[in-house]
C-alpha cells in the first residue's frame, strides 16, 4: 500500500483536500507507469511538492493539473529507471501490490495493472506507456492524453494505438487466456499439490511447454534464464519445496495481487518472501516468480 504524503500545514485546507481527493489516482498512474510502488510513492511526493509551489489560484481543474504533473514526473522517472534496468541481474518484473488492501488502486479499469501486462509494457517508450495508461486504465480522452503529454491529439491517438498493437503482438493469438476464476482454481490446486507433495497432481497442472521465469535481482538465488519444459520446471519446484516444507519455513496462499489471483509466499515471521503468478488457459503455461526482497518489502509492511 502506498505510504502517506508529508503534508505542509501552510497549504490551505481546501488545497490539501483537493490533493488528497486525487491522490489514489495519482499513485495508480505512477505505479502503472513505473511498475514500482516505491518509485510511485516518490513521484506522488514530488507532485505534492509541485502542488505546494504552484499558484493554485490560477488552477481551474486541480485533478487535471495534478494528473498531468504526475504523468510528466513519471515519464522522467521512467527514463532514469530504464537506464538502471539495463544492468539489472536476470529478468525484471514489477513490484506486486495488494489490491485487496488498497481498493482504490484496483477500482479503476484492470488494464495496465495485471503483472503480465506491466512486464510487457517495459517494451513501450515512456510516451507510449503514458498514453496507454491514461487511455486504457483511466479512460482519458485523446484530447486529455494530449494535454498531459504536451502533444497533439493526433499524436496522442497514435501513441495509444502503437502501444495497444505492441502489447497485442506479445500475446499468443492461438489460445484464449483463462479468466481470473480459472486462474484462481489452477493456483489453488497448485498450492494444495505443492503443500502435500503430490508431484503427479502438480504435473497435471502444467502445460508440456511450460516456462518459468524468476526475478531475484541478484539478491537471492534464482534462475537468471527461463526454465523451459515440464521436466525442468518440476525439478526447480521440487528443489524449492524440499527446501521449504521440512523446516516449515514458508506458507503459501492465493491472494488478490494487482487485481488478479497470485500466490503469496510468507516465512514464519510473516514476511513476504515471494509472489508467484501465471499465464494460463487450460493449464499453467507461464509461471513467474518475484523473489527480489527489495520488491516485496512493501507487501510485508
Amino acid at each position: 500500500m502506498p505510504t502517506a504524503v508529508a503534508l505542509d500545514q501552510a497549504v490551505p485546507d481546501d488545497d490539501v483536500a483537493a490533493f488528497l481527493a486525487i491522490r489514489p489516482r495519482l499513485f495508480g498512474v505512477a505505479y502503472r507507469m513505473l511498475g514500482s510502488a516505491a518509485e510511485a510513492d516518490d513521484v506522488v511526493q514530488d507532485a505534492w511538492l509541485r502542488w505546494q509551489r504552484t499558484d493554485r489560484s490560477l488552477v481551474v481543474n486541480p485533478a487535471a493539473f495534478l494528473t498531468t504533473a504526475t504523468t510528466r514526473l513519471a515519464i522522467n522517472a521512467l527514463t532514469s529507471a530504464r537506464a538502471r534496468r539495463e544492468t539489472y541481474v536476470g529478468p525484471w518484473f514489477p513490484e506486486p501490490v495488494d489490491t485487496s488492501a488498497d481498493p482504490f488502486l484496483g477500482a479503476e479499469r484492470a488494464e495496465a495493472l495485471d503483472l503480465a501486462v506491466l512486464t510487457l509494457m517495459e517494451k513501450l517508450s515512456p510516451a507510449e506507456r503514458a498514453a496507454y495508461v491514461l487511455r486504457e486504465a483511466f479512460g482519458y480522452s485523446h484530447r486529455e492524453v494530449a494535454d498531459a503529454l504536451e502533444t497533439s491529439e493526433a499524436n496522442a491517438r497514435q501513441l495509444a494505438r502503437r502501444a495497444r498493437l505492441a502489447l497485442a503482438a506479445d500475446r499468443p493469438a492461438d489460445r484464449a487466456a483463462a479468466p481470473p476464476e480459472r486462474r484462481r482454481e489452477l493456483l489453488e490446486a497448485f498450492v494444495a499439490a505443492a503443500h502435500e507433495g503430490r508431484v503427479a497432481d502438480l504435473e497435471r497442472l502444467l502445460a508440456r511447454d511450460v516456462v518459468m521465469r524468476n526475478d531475484g535481482g541478484g539478491k537471492v538465488h534464482a534462475a537468471r534464464k527461463p526454465v523451459v519444459g515440464i521436466e525442468a520446471v518440476l525439478a526447480v519446484l521440487e528443489h524449492a519445496f524440499a527446501r521449504w516444507w521440512p523446516a516449515d519455513a514458508v506458507a503459501m496462499e492465493v491472494a488478490d495481487l494487482n487485481g488478479a489471483p497470485a500466490v503469496r509466499i510468507t516465512d514464519r515471521a510473516g514476511a513476504v518472501v515471494g509472489v508467484l503468478w501465471c499465464d494460463a488457459d487450460d493449464a499453467l503455461r507461464t509461471i513467474c516468480t518475484q523473489v527480489n526482497p527489495d520488491k516485496l518489502a512493501h507487501l510485508t509492511r
